[in-house]
C-alpha cells in the first residue's frame, strides 16, 4: 500500500518517506502480537524484565482505541504503576502511540482519552472493589503476579468485560510461581506467550544482558526475571539451574529413541503429554515436546504415530492407567508402526520423578531446544504450586528418561533382618 502511494515520487523523496515510515513503525516480535485465533478471550504474555511485554500490551490497546467511543480498563499493582508505567512510561501508551492516535491523560478522572473518543480508566489491584460497576470493551492488566489480590481483582475485572461483541483481556507480567497464575493459565480460552529479555536486546543498554548473565546465569532469578519462566517453588524436584545447564546440541545419531505418551482421560480434560527422547553414551537427550490439548483419542493417537515416524523412534511408551489395552488399540488404528509398550504407574508422580531429577543434577540429560511449557511443569512438580493441574508433559518426560537411563536398575531399599 505504501509503495503504491509513493510510486510517482522522485527517488530521493521515496527514500525519505520510506526511512521516516521505518522509524515510525514499531517492529514487534511474533510473541508481542496479539493471538491471531479469533476465539481467544484472555492473552497472557509472560516476559522477563525489559523483554518488551509492556510495549506489547500498549501497542495492542492503542490499536483497539482507534475505534470510536470504546471503554477500556487499565489495571496495575497500584494506581502509581498504571500512570508511571502503562500510561506515561517509555513503553507506555502515550510514548508509543502514532502521531494521529496520541491520547491525553486526564489526571482528575484517572483516564486516558484518544482522538477517536475511546477512553481507558485506571484501576488499582489494591482495591478490587473499584472494578465493581464499570463495564468495558476490553482491558489491559499489567504485572498480574505482583497484584495484592490477584484472583479477586481478576474476577471483578472479568465481570466488567461485557460491552461489544467480543471483549478481550490482555495480561502482561513477569511470572512468579503463584497459584493464581497457574489457575489462570489452565483456563479455557487463555492463550499464553513468552518473551525472554534477550529477544529485546536491540532496545536495551549495551552490556545489560551480558552483565546480568554473568551475575545470575543458571539461577532461579535468570529463569524468572530474564527468561519469563515460572520457576520452581519450595519442594519442587527440578531446579532452574539444572535445566539451564541441560541446554545443548543434538548428536547426529542415537542408540535408541522413544516417544513417551501420557494420554488424557478425555478430550476436554488434561493435555496429552507427548515427549521424544533419545540416548547416547549414557546421556539422555530431550528432542521434542509434541504435547497437545483438546485432541480426541484418535487425534492424539495419530499425533503420536506421526511423531514416532518423524523421529525414527524405536519404541512408543504409553501410560495405560486410564485406558488399558484400549491405548494400544488406538495407536494400532493410527498405523503406529513401531513397538508399543504399555506402562502402569504404581507410585506417585513425584516418587517416579525423583530418580529423573537426580539425572539432571548429575548433568546426564540434555535439552535439544527450548521447551518452556515442559520446563514450567517440571519446575512445579512436587511443590504445592503445582495445584490440581496434571503435569502431563513432565510425566511423559519421566517415562521416557526412566526407560532410556534407569530401566532395569533397582532402587535401594531397607530390609528387616
Amino acid at each position: 500500500m505504501l509503495l503504491e502511494l509513493i510510486e510517482g515520487l522522485p527517488r530521493e523523496e521515496k527514500v525519505r518517506v520510506l526511512r521516516a515510515w521505518i522509524r515510525a513503525t514499531p517492529r514487534l516480535n511474533d510473541e508481542q502480537i496479539a493471538p491471531r485465533e479469533p476465539d481467544w478471550r484472555t492473552w497472557v504474555l509472560l516476559g522477563g524484565r525489559g523483554s518488551g511485554k509492556t510495549f506489547a500490551g500498549g501497542f495492542w490497546m492503542n490499536e483497539l482505541a482507534r475505534e470510536k467511543d470504546l471503554t477500556f480498563a487499565l489495571v496495575g499493582p497500584a494506581l502509581h504503576d498504571v500512570r508511571e508505567v502503562m500510561v506515561e512510561g517509555p513503553s507506555g501508551l502515550k510514548a508509543q502511540a502514532a502521531r494521529d492516535n496520541r491520547p491525553r491523560w486526564e489526571a482528575g478522572r484517572r483516564r486516558l482519552i484518544w482522538p477517536s473518543g475511546s477512553a481507558a480508566y485506571a484501576f488499582s489491584a489494591e482495591d478490587p472493589d473499584s472494578l465493581r460497576g464499570p463495564q468495558f470493551h476490553g482491558a489491559w492488566a499489567d504485572e498480574f503476579c505482583a497484584w495484592r489480590h490477584p484472583e479477586t481483582t481478576l474476577s471483578n475485572l472479568r465481570f466488567g468485560l461485557r460491552l461489544g461483541d467480543d471483549p478481550k483481556l490482555a495480561i502482561t507480567t513477569t511470572p512468579r510461581p503463584i497459584a493464581a497464575l497457574r489457575r489462570l493459565l489452565a483456563e479455557p480460552g487463555v492463550v499464553k506467550a513468552r518473551l525472554a529479555t534477550a529477544a529485546n536486546a536491540g532496545n536495551l543498554s549495551p552490556g545489560f544482558l551480558s552483565h546480568l548473565k554473568a551475575l545470575y546465569a543458571g539461577t532461579r532469578l535468570e529463569a524468572q526475571e530474564m527468561e519469563g519462566l515460572i520457576v520452581e517453588a519450595d519442594g519442587a524436584l527440578f531446579r532452574a539451574e539444572d535445566l539451564a545447564r541441560a541446554r545443548g546440541h543434538r548428536p547426529a545419531k542415537f542408540e535408541r529413541v522413544v516417544v513417551a505418551v501420557d494420554p488424557p482421560a478425555s478430550a476436554h480434560g488434561d493435555a496429552c503429554g507427548i515427549v521424544v527422547a533419545g540416548r547416547k553414551d549414557k546421556t539422555g537427550y530431550v528432542l521434542a515436546d509434541r504435547s497437545a490439548r483438546g485432541l480426541s483419542p484418535a487425534g492424539w493417537a495419530q499425533r503420536v504415530a506421526e511423531t514416532a515416524r518423524e523421529f525414527g523412534a524405536d519404541l512408543v511408551l504409553a501410560e495405560a492407567n486410564q485406558g488399558g489395552e484400549m491405548v494400544r488399540t488406538l495407536l494400532g488404528q493410527a498405523d503406529c508402526e513401531v513397538q508399543i509398550k504399555l506402562v502402569h504407574a504404581s507410585r506417585s508422580k513425584k516418587a517416579r520423578a525423583e530418580p529423573v531429577a537426580a539425572l539432571y543434577e548429575q548433568g546426564r540429560v540434555v535439552h535439544c531446544g527450548a521447551f518452556p511449557a515442559l520446563e514450567e511443569e517440571m519446575m512445579a512438580l512436587g511443590s504445592e504450586a503445582a495445584g490440581a493441574k496434571s503435569p502431563d508433559r513432565a510425566d511423559a518426560l519421566v517415562w521416557a528418561l526412566t526407560h532410556l537411563l534407569l530401566a532395569g536398575k533397582t532402587q535401594p531399599r531397607l530390609r528387616a533382618l
